[in-house]
């Protein structure tokens, strides 16, 4: 069963934790216990398919699901026909590291993870709901999540889905994947501030009960795609799972063996769906969160202290650009040991002063799953021509963020643990970092396009073909508004 964060809504099924996709006292969703899992449990998925794989955790979760629901819903997100690795989520090993790569699906980002298979989730939870209203999934993206979740939601029945992205706040190729995006149920909207202003604009609409009355009156009903979902953030779990294994089975580790997950954080879910995995027993040493200078986690997760009251700085990683870690309340609610009135506090204060205090007990609780640094731009951008130069693989902005911080913690702790960093977006969505970063002149005066032909040639890898074949879509989505009319632009999209 799933139960608030903030204590204030009763244990709900997993479907409808699904379907809902937020509590109704605006905590997140969480398990009312993990579930463990045993030393040859472990053992059967080194042999196993990603899709075995994820079928085996999300089983552990989803108990209302049946196994054939689960399997279905399982065959339809991951196949060859929308990923273009074989694997689903291959292990490279690059030097002294190791790189579990999450972006050969659909959108080039780790957001098709779980977007893909979340649509599938979602449908099947109507059903099993008996839901008659017409679902509207409203989404925040930093870049990534908006693309991954129009693409896993365009045409599905009973579904509606508004995507607000920050107008200067995301890379070209990011924004012309979601202006350019087909589908009769979709709809994009920039607003004028950063991608915090658009994430507190959803959150306020969720919480607004007024609001959800009158969409009530009329047959609709919210849900999320963000990673506030639980059913976001369940298939993240797997490729924790699924990339140990694959450690195994290439004989980098012995069975039982720690490692260490190196993971570019934004909204924490990435990083949290780790925590997970290693509270049911993966043997997972550390949990290293990689900011860029946007770090209120950094500091967070050296000092007890989250104060979002700081610059807000645009970099070359946008989709970590944030300040508000919504994900974090989760782990708030674990470390706690479940004290929904502390975590009720704590946002509170958040939401009044931009700040709370969490103290050294907890902090120290913490810090015994977490080590965290942070890079700016220059670090990232020689990060990138080095790896690219000593190793010949290429790294896009935000898995470099993680390089750099696997490779300062190696050297501030001398932890000989192997490491996994975990590479979340193409080097092709963020072409003109990633050119300036080998050599300044070569994007000069060239188009998005070009630029990803130059890629290509620079690097022998391929031009992912959904990114190629952006040239040639049509502009679809035009529509600007400022932060405060985000309401009424839903309204406007649903015709109330």
């Amino acid at each position: 069963m799933y139960i608030s964060t903030r204590g204030g809504a009763d244990g709900v099924s997993s479907a409808m934790a699904i379907k809902t996709g937020i509590a109704s006292d605006g905590g997140l969703f969480v398990p009312d216990f993990t579930p463990k899992v045993a030393k040859e449990w472990l053992e059967g998925l080194v042999s196993m398919s990603y899709q075995e794989r994820a079928f085996a955790v999300l089983r552990l979760f989803l108990t209302d699901y049946t196994d054939e629901e689960l399997a279905d819903c399982i065959k339809a997100a991951y196949n060859n026909k929308k990923f273009d690795a074989a694997e689903i989520a291959p292990l490279i090993k690059s030097k002294e590291n190791y790189v579990l790569e999450l972006w050969h699906g659909p959108t080039s980002a780790f957001k098709d993870m779980a977007l893909q298979l979340l649509p599938q989730l979602l449908s099947t939870a109507l059903v099993k709901t008996d839901e008659k209203a017409e679902i509207v999934i409203l989404v925040a993206t930093s870049g990534d999540t908006g693309k991954a979740a129009l693409e896993g939601f365009k045409d599905v029945e009973q579904i509606q889905i508004v995507v607000f992205y920050p107008e200067q706040g995301v890379s070209e190729i990011q924004r012309l994947q979601m202006i350019s995006q087909e589908g009769g149920n979709v709809s994009v909207i920039a607003i004028k501030g950063n991608f915090d202003d658009a994430q507190t604009g959803v959150k306020n609409i969720f919480n607004d009960s007024v609001f959800n009355d009158v969409l009530a009156q009329k047959g609709f009903q919210l849900s999320s795609a963000n990673s506030i979902n639980w059913g976001r953030l369940a298939p993240q779990i797997v490729y924790y799972f699924s990339a140990y294994a694959d450690m195994v089975k290439g004989g980098h580790i012995s069975q039982g063996a720690p490692v260490n997950f190196v993971v570019p954080t934004g909204n924490f879910g990435n990083i949290l769906a780790g925590f997970y995995a290693r509270t049911m027993g993966l043997p997972v040493n550390k949990l290293v969160c990689a900011s860029n200078a946007n770090n209120v986690l950094t500091d967070f997760l050296r000092t007890g202290i989250y104060d979002r009251n700081r610059t807000f700085h645009k970099t070359i990683s946008p989709s970590m650009d944030i300040l508000i870690s919504s994900n974090l309340e989760r782990l708030l609610y674990h470390i706690t040991d479940g004290n929904t009135a502390q975590i009720a506090k704590w946002m509170n204060d958040l939401a009044m002063t931009g700040r709370y205090d969490i103290g050294s007990i907890y902090l120290a609780k913490i810090q015994e799953a977490f080590w965290a640094d942070w890079a700016g731009d220059p670090t990232t951008l020689d990060t990138i021509q080095k790896v690219h130069k000593d190793s010949k693989y290429l790294l896009d902005p935000h898995s470099a963020v993680a390089y750099t911080a696997a490779k300062n913690y190696q050297a501030q702790t001398g932890d000989k643990t192997p490491s996994i960093i975990v590479s979340t977006a193409s080097p092709f969505k963020f072409n003109t970092s990633v050119l300036a970063a080998l050599d300044e002149t070569v994007a000069q005066d060239k188009t998005e396009f070009a630029m990803l032909q130059t890629l290509s040639e620079v690097s022998g890898w391929m031009v992912p073909q959904g990114l190629a074949a952006l040239e040639n879509k049509k502009i679809r989505h035009k529509l600007v508004c400022e932060k405060g009319q985000m309401p009424e632009v839903v309204k406007d999209i649903l015709k109330i």
